[in-house]
């Protein structure tokens, strides 16, 4: 991969963007191989965490101005074929087995905001700024709405996407966008978060879980008990479950 870089270390497995001297703009190859470090990390036995990070100043500063320029020229096909091409790198993300944890380390705008908010934790720089300012060049953010609205809700989703502003990293810690601002050394504030999860927590039990916060928003209260009355079910017959009850019950440290 030219733009992403891979490597597992410490059961982490960290998912790195590459292409500074484009503040890591996306296009079509960087979004490609974006997904195939996911299905890799996804893939990798030996990391149990996932870390997205990047090079340079910038976390990601959306799409890549030639990169628009070009999609002008696009028929509508050609345009919902690269837009599906987005939509599944944000579902994959937000669907993952693994937990996929943010360092953000410089401005996220537009789909590195999108990026920031498909994670299930975002830690940030107090420096970093946050914005999906898709609509003050004329275009919608439409992908990253849909998940969005389900993790902040819709007033504050509304203020967000209709007034395309920036705001600090404060700011989207507030609305919720973020997990935390990291006043000194986010690599090392991460890092610990990441193994304080790998240490202490069943990667079957947090796939699980990830997978039901996923789903159970989609059906009705009555619909949403029923799938988690199995889901409780099936949890207590995996292996993870016995483990975890077994040491317990002997009053053992767990090692996951």
């Amino acid at each position: 991969m030219q733009f992403v870089r891979y490597k597992n270390q410490n059961r982490i497995g960290y998912i790195t963007l590459n292409r500074p001297e484009k503040r890591n703009a996306l296009n079509f190859q960087v979004v490609q191989e974006l997904k195939q470090a996911f299905t890799l990390a996804n893939e990798d036995s030996g990391s149990k965490v996932i870390i997205l990070k990047a090079e340079g100043d910038a976390f990601c500063a959306g799409a890549d101005l030639a990169y628009l320029e070009e999609l002008q020229q696009n028929s509508y096909d050609e345009n919902l074929e690269d837009s599906t091409h987005l939509k599944e790198l944000f579902l994959q993300i937000y669907t993952l087995p693994k937990v996929v944890i943010a360092a953000i380390q410089g401005h996220a705008i537009a789909g590195g905001s999108g990026l920031a908010s498909v994670c299930d934790y975002a830690f940030s720089v107090p420096g970093a700024k946050f914005g999906y300012t898709e609509v003050r060049i004329g275009f919608i953010p439409a992908i990253v709405m849909v998940f969005l609205i389900r993790k902040i809700g819709e007033q504050k989703a509304k203020d967000l996407l209709l007034s395309g502003r920036l705001i600090t990293a404060q700011e989207a810690a507030d609305f919720g966008v973020i997990t935390k601002v990291v006043e000194k050394d986010l690599g090392n504030e991460v890092d610990g978060f990441a193994q304080e999860l790998i240490s202490k927590n069943s990667a079957q039990s947090m796939a699980l879980t990830k997978q039901m916060i996923a789903n159970v928003q989609n059906v009705s209260l009555h619909d949403g008990l029923k799938l988690a009355a199995e889901e409780n079910a099936k949890a207590r017959a995996t292996d993870d479950c016995k483990k975890g009850i077994a040491a317990f019950l002997k009053k053992e440290t767990i090692k996951w």
